[in-house]
């Protein structure tokens, strides 16, 4: 992998770089949106319903935004969008560090949510398909790597709102993502074809117009792809489905149900576990950090699995292990009684989350091809943002209603232990 990162090959600094951003991305919100929000009830006293509306809030902009985006990539190009996705995404944070009313914090989930996908994972993970077709599965992984990481320093984060206040530390988190955005931006190029290259990093072999190809060696298999074609010729379109085609394929809407599901506890996990420990089971916001940093670790290691299991095992079936790993574990956060539950919520769901979210993409890349893959992502993530809303909404709602985490909890573990199924039968469709 060293050899890789170093080579001439611009694809895995491409993912190198990625990964880097949504590490950013990740320490800074997603990982550790629990902590504001655990700050926000503390000094606002507001409810948990209005706190988990701006988690709903995001993933509505996810369900309004995601089906246009691959439209926007083709016109203005994934590094723009990626410059201005980390510029907005800044400003939020900024935004952020002001909030004395609940429309203002909305706002700023807002303004977030809406930085995240023009420069976040979307538009990377679209970007690095094209440059990887053998290997996407590891080069997703590595990209996923970044997030996954990211989750190790929110203790740190937790300590710096503890010691400096979070309004400061979210305004330094802005700034920072200002400089550090705008220079890794600068990495990125939507398809191999800017620079001349070729997915995988493999090299047409020019000949003459009209001369047969000799066959290629079976040890070579793989490493170089011959182009029946002269120096100079266009390569040939990509192959894939539409997206009308997709949608037309039960897979599609399989993968779409699934994905909803395990995004439904993700999200949940994300905006409520730390309110759960600190108030329902009496951890200090320190502990709570510290139980999230193990599950990134039990994250980096599913990471590490997926890398090596993505490619060469049915993803779909990973996938469906992942779901039922995912409901384990929430299930151990939810009726935890000692820390050794906490540590197996960690381990059962970091570790699902980890392997199983570059799967995601990697088994629509498989099925429908590199056509119109950034499309079929776009409108499949607005089918998949109705989990990302309901999960933080139910668990917020349920939790006012009941006083406690453990009916809303217990019922998501259910639901997404069931969207096993989902993979289970979604079939590679008939290839275009």
């Amino acid at each position: 992998m060293l050899h890789a990162l170093t080579g001439t090959f611009h694809g895995w600094r491409i993912v190198a770089a990625a990964a880097t951003i949504q590490f950013l991305l990740g320490a800074l919100q997603s990982q550790s949106f629990g902590l504001y929000i655990a700050a926000l009830a503390h000094e606002m006293g507001w409810s948990r319903t209005s706190l988990a509306g701006a988690a709903a809030l995001m993933s509505v902009e996810a369900a309004l935004v995601g089906p246009m985006l691959g439209w926007l990539l083709d016109r203005i190009g994934t590094r723009q969008a990626v410059r201005w996705g980390l510029l907005i995404f800044g400003a939020g944070l900024l935004l952020l560090s002001r909030v004395q009313t609940v429309g203002a914090f909305y706002v700023s989930a807002v303004m977030l949510a809406v930085g995240a996908s023009l420069g976040g994972y979307f538009t990377l993970s679209v970007t690095v398909v094209h440059w990887f077709e053998s290997r996407r599965a590891r080069a997703l992984s590595v990209l996923s790597l970044g997030l996954a990481a990211s989750g190790l320093v929110v203790p740190l984060i937790a300590t710096s709102m503890e010691f400096w206040g979070w309004r400061t530390t979210a305004a330094v988190s802005g700034v920072f993502v200002f400089v550090a955005g705008w220079l890794l931006a600068s990495v990125i190029h939507g398809r191999p074809a800017d620079l001349g290259q070729q997915p995988d990093g493999v090299e047409p072999v020019a000949r003459p117009a009209g001369l047969a190809a000799a066959p290629a060696p079976a040890s070579d298999a793989g490493a170089r792809v011959e182009a029946d074609m002269a120096p100079g010729t266009p390569p040939p379109a990509e192959s894939g489905h539409t997206l009308a085609q997709a949608m037309r394929t039960r897979a599609f809407w399989l993968l779409s149900v699934g994905h909803g599901l395990a995004l439904m506890v993700v999200t949940s996990v994300n905006v409520h576990a730390v309110l759960h420990m600190t108030q329902g089971l009496g951890y200090s916001v320190t502990q709570a950090g510290w139980v999230i940093t193990l599950m990134t670790m039990g994250q980096v290691v599913g990471v590490l699995l997926g890398m090596g299991l993505g490619d060469r095992y049915d993803k779909r079936r990973l996938a469906a292990l992942c779901m039922a790993s995912h409901g384990l574990g929430l299930l151990c956060l939810t009726w935890s009684t000692q820390p050794l539950h906490l540590l197996g919520f960690a381990a059962f769901h970091g570790v699902a989350w980890g392997m199983r979210g570059p799967l995601m993409h990697a088994l629509r890349a498989d099925y429908f091809g590199r056509r119109a893959i950034g499309t079929i992502l776009g409108v499949s993530g607005a089918i998949v943002a109705i989990g990302q809303i309901a999960g933080p909404m139910l668990a917020g709602a349920l939790a006012d209603r009941t006083g406690d985490y453990r009916v809303a909890f217990t019922l998501i573990a259910l639901l997404v232990s069931a969207g096993s199924l989902a993979f289970v039968f979604a079939r590679r469709p008939e290839a275009r």
